[in-house]
């Protein structure tokens, strides 16, 4: 990390760098396509990892109940996304999105659409790909956690909540919600930290197009390196936008949850 800080602060071709101060850093201002790159991830972010943290504590809390059957297989197939390959799922998702993929040829036959949706090559719709590949292969390792404190939480807190004649909704947001507080930011901290270094299903899927409509920041750092002429000092520039960017958002929100610790 020391090294790439330096290396920051450098520019030229291969290990041909001269020292060029803040150069780099006050480039990524004019920088349109760096400015593009970070709207897009934090599109991702503010979309995406609510829509997931919620599915994952809804999930969790349906195959918490003693009475589902079955509840070994639910658990275990809602998890595996998140053991696969990157690669190999985002190639999957590239083929059943595409114009002629399952998902357009489903949605013509339950007559949802009349045309073909251009997922991979619209600039809206690109970004709804990555949207839903992301939300697809994280989800259940959101609602590992999320099982693993329901099942710490006392079943005897829900029997008073009864007793007194709280209803399931009533439960759910005045004793499940508090009681995972601790899960949630922890799942919320690290969701963003993924979001924001998000790279393989943009890169393998959309490969950022069209144009560069679904770029992140994580690809843009790639390309900077290995696809554009090399630059590894403004590479590493815009590395360390992502982790300024980690900190601010980690901090903001441990500051909205009230951690005091």
């Amino acid at each position: 990390m020391i090294k790439a800080l330096i290396t920051s602060l450098e520019s030229g071709m291969g290990n041909n760098l001269k020292f060029v101060g803040i150069a780099n850093y006050t480039r990524l201002f004019t920088d349109d396509i760096f400015k593009k790159a970070v709207t897009n991830t934090l599109i991702y972010l503010v979309v995406q990892v609510p829509i997931m943290i919620l599915l994952a504590l809804f999930i969790s809390v349906m195959l918490n109940d003693k009475n589902l059957k079955l509840k070994g297989f639910f658990r275990t197939a809602i998890f595996l996304p998140c053991v696969t390959s990157l690669v190999a799922y985002s190639v999957i998702f590239k083929s059943l999105f595409s114009n002629d993929g399952l998902m357009n040829n489903l949605l013509i036959n339950i007559h949802l659409i009349t045309t073909p949706i251009e997922w991979i090559t619209s600039p809206f719709w690109a970004k709804i790909t990555i949207i839903i590949a992301i939300t697809w292969r994280w989800t259940g390792y959101n609602m590992i956690f999320y099982l693993a404190g329901l099942q710490n939480i006392d079943p005897s807190i829900y029997e008073a909540a009864r007793i007194d004649g709280a209803t399931g909704v009533k439960q759910f947001f005045h004793i499940t919600v508090p009681l995972l507080k601790p899960i949630i930011l922890f799942t919320t901290v690290m969701s963003t930290t993924g979001t924001l270094q998000l790279f393989d299903e943009v890169m393998n899927i959309t490969k950022g197009g069209p144009g560069n409509a679904s770029t992140t920041i994580s690809q843009y750092i790639y390309n900077l390196s290995f696809k554009y002429s090399p630059n590894f000092g403004y590479a590493a520039a815009v590395s360390f936008t992502i982790v300024i960017m980690i900190a601010v958002l980690s901090l903001i929100q441990f500051k909205v949850a009230g951690d005091e610790k």
